[in-house]
């Protein structure tokens, strides 16, 4: 029987592929790989080989873009790809912080359209972080209500006394210090018409009169000033009283209304409220107290220097630098600075000078050993992070920005300090 010849011919891309499973028109090298692919029955056209494919996407991750399953990335639009991890935490981060900061901002506007209201709440939370270890001495003997009372007026009497001793002083100073201050301006200006100023004759004298043609010219302008400010005497009067009012409350029953407000909160939130507002309320006493602390010692330094060299007004000056120490870093040598003029006019440069430089020690006293040693506890901040709050501070609000930055930076802290530490979940048995 003979085999047909025809019947034992093979075709050519099968011999290539291995055998009748390659009827679609594949062609294979050596490697095994798909090299590429003919059209077949169907009419399905030829393919990019899986080699360049494989390499094509290893290119595409390298860079960072991911293609999803069933499209392509359309490169022209950026459709169907992915950013990089990296720039995605970028991106969340900075939307979180742009509605931090709206909201910061929302509640410093609102602080701001009632600042009396919230100057008189400060001035009260001060009074009772003061007043409130010696409230709770005298109630062991008496009463809450009457040791609050003791307390408010005891305080009152002493800022009273200080502020009627100042002013018996300047008014017991005032005719020698004027008739030093005349010779001390002439003396000034004979120093600087010598070397090395070199000053022109006359110069200081040509100013005096053009201030007082200033006065002169704008009297209606200074009148109508001096009439604002009575308006503002009375409002710093109205929040003395709020800020009286207020204190009272604080000092007689602020635990009970911290304990109320809680209790208004839902029950799972508070807790971390309670922890909040514990370190806001240690770090804000803390400061307050360390403050006035360090502020007296400041002005005990002060008064003792300029009363040692002989400087008139050495006590309006002393009292003058505790006001001043309660805007850390720039309170006092602005203070020191008043005082070395007054020096200047009253005793010459040579004592000028030693003020000056009881300037540079006090201050270096304050920020290496006072600061440390009473304040280390409750507040916690680096002197470039104090410096920057408290020009921004005087930039926003003032003198009062000044003085409530630096306070309300350390509460912040703070409170975010306690609430970024995870809570430990509850016991089943407690």
């Amino acid at each position: 029987m003979r085999t047909s010849s025809r019947a034992a011919v093979v075709p050519l891309p099968a011999l290539v592929t291995g055998g009748a499973g390659g009827g679609d028109g594949q062609v294979r090298n050596r490697s095994g790989g798909e090299r590429e692919r003919s059209p077949d029955a169907h009419g399905n056209g030829p393919r990019r080989p899986r080699g360049t494919a494989r390499r094509t996407a290893r290119g595409v991750r390298a860079l960072g873009v991911r293609r999803k399953r069933g499209r392509a990335p359309d490169h022209a639009t950026g459709e169907g790809a992915e950013v990089s991890p990296t720039l995605r935490v970028v991106a969340g981060y900075a939307w979180r912080l742009i509605i931090v900061g709206a909201a910061a901002y929302a509640i410093f506007a609102a602080l701001g359209r009632f600042h009396l209201v919230t100057l008189a709440v400060f001035l009260a939370l001060v009074l009772t972080a003061l007043l409130e270890p010696a409230v709770s001495l005298l109630s062991r003997w008496m009463p809450r209500s009457a040791a609050v009372a003791l307390g408010l007026v005891v305080g009152i009497l002493l800022v009273f006394s200080i502020l009627s001793l100042i002013g018996a002083t300047v008014a017991g100073e005032w005719d020698g210090l004027r008739r030093e201050f005349v010779g001390g301006v002439q003396r000034i200006e004979r120093w600087l018409e010598g070397p090395p100023v070199h000053l022109r004759p006359g110069t200081l004298s040509d100013l005096q009169s053009r201030l007082s043609r200033f006065v002169t010219s704008h009297r209606a302008t200074l009148i109508s000033t001096a009439l604002s400010g009575v308006g503002q005497a009375v409002a710093v009067l109205t929040v003395g009283v709020l800020a009286l009012f207020c204190a009272i409350f604080f000092l007689h029953s602020g635990d009970r209304m911290w304990e109320w407000f809680g209790g208004q909160l839902p029950a799972g939130g508070r807790h971390p409220v309670h922890a909040a507002g514990c370190a806001a309320w240690f770090t804000f006493t803390g400061y307050t107290r360390g403050i006035v602390v360090v502020a007296a010692i400041n002005a005990v330094l002060v008064g003792a220097g300029l009363f040692a060299l002989g400087i008139p007004l050495a006590l309006p000056l002393a009292v003058l630098e505790f006001f001043a120490a309660f805007i850390p870093l720039v309170g006092s040598p602005v203070a020191l600075a008043i005082a070395a003029v007054v020096a200047l006019a009253a005793k010459g440069p040579v004592v000028a000078a030693v003020v000056v430089l009881l300037i540079v020690v006090i201050g270096q006293i304050e920020g290496h050993v006072l600061h440390p040693l009473v304040m280390s506890r409750a507040v916690r901040l680096h002197p470039v992070v104090v410096a920057l709050t408290v020009i921004c501070g005087s930039v926003t609000a003032g003198v009062l920005g000044a003085v409530v930055a630096v306070p309300m930076v350390s509460v912040a802290w703070s409170v975010y300090g306690v609430l970024r530490v995870p809570r430990e979940p509850a016991s089943p048995g407690g």
